[in-house]
């Protein structure tokens, strides 16, 4: 009997938390759900991520509004998938950033990457039809810009440190308060999900970029805000840990002549008994498998993912 498909059976509710992390400098996590945070300048806010909807992102600012009223002057977006950023319109921002590398991939595969996500994580996608249609940036820029948040607030810092999650990923650096909002380069116990990513660039120069920063906090994809360096360095090593696992047990297996299956099985053993009871293990890890096997067989840019290549994929690898 199959397993049910991604996370379409995963309807609970989950709760939100608001994490200060300094002042004017917010994170909102949900128990495994997409991470989000902004923060204050002078006389306006960054936001840091959207939800998958309108009316997601709207939940997510009733909150925010409890804290400051100053108007949202950008929205920061990390990378290009739909439950990061399709709720954008909810922002009502003057500017919305993200790298020139992930406007490419909204115009290249946004509409399917849609159609998928929405399929996977059908809870996350609160009043789909609010979404006015595809999120495209008004500013973009190929590794570095910085936003000056004025008076004694510091500058936020957007950086391309390499490709990970995404070919386009991005982390926003808060030097004053020691703080990275590390997108989905990093889960604090969470899974990683792979179907997208750079395997071999994310688990070395990408990660180690990432955690020469030093942050006192880090605020990855999904799961807890990381508190104080130690903690940060976990969770970047446990990120690495689940990528180099990956890397291991499927290149094992096609270096042997072994089949996608095989490689999907071995790696689910080897990695279940750390990572198997983080938040959405299960759902990710077909599609995790068939883009680092594509890796191995010469593939570099990762294959848009349709709603029907989805389905497939799970049938082969999850019945």
């Amino acid at each position: 009997m199959s397993k049910p498909f991604a996370s379409s059976t995963d309807t609970a509710a989950k709760t939100d938390t608001l994490e200060i992390l300094g002042e004017g400098v917010y994170a909102l996590t949900a128990e495994g759900d997409p991470n989000v945070g902004a923060v204050e300048g002078e006389d306006f806010v960054v936001a840091i991520e959207s939800r998958a909807t309108p009316a997601a992102s709207r939940d997510w600012l009733k909150i925010l509004r409890e804290q400051t009223d100053k108007p949202i002057r950008y929205l920061v977006l990390t990378h290009y998938h739909a439950v990061r950023v399709l709720g954008a319109s909810a922002f009502d921002a003057g500017d919305i950033i993200m790298s020139n590398a992930s406007r490419d991939l909204v115009a290249e595969r946004g509409e399917e990457d849609w159609k998928s996500e929405f399929g996977r994580m059908p809870r996350l996608a609160k009043n789909a039809d609010e979404v006015p249609g595809l999120t495209w940036p008004t500013i973009t820029f190929d590794t570095e810009y910085d936003i000056e948040l004025g008076g004694d607030r510091g500058k936020l810092e957007l950086r391309f440190l390499g490709r990970g999650h995404t070919g386009g990923d991005i982390a926003v650096w808060h030097d004053k308060t020691r703080t990275l909002y590390a997108g989905d380069l990093v889960e604090a116990k969470a899974a990683l999900y792979t179907g997208d990513a750079y395997h071999f660039d994310w688990a070395g120069k990408t990660l180690d970029n990432v955690k020469a920063y030093r942050a006192e906090n880090l605020i990855g994809g999904r799961g807890a805000v990381a508190r104080g360096v130690a903690e940060t360095d976990a969770a970047v090593e446990q990120t690495r840990k689940f990528l180099n696992g990956m890397i291991e047990n499927v290149g094992r297996v096609h270096k042997a002549g072994g089949s996608l299956r095989e490689a999907f099985e071995a790696t689910r053993d080897a990695l279940a008994p750390e990572f198997g009871s983080w938040p959405i293990f299960e759902h990710c890890l077909p599609f995790d498998v068939q883009r680092l096997w594509d890796e191995y067989d010469g593939i570099e840019h990762p294959r848009i993912w349709t709603a029907e290549r989805d389905r497939e994929v799970w049938a082969k690898l999850q019945d």
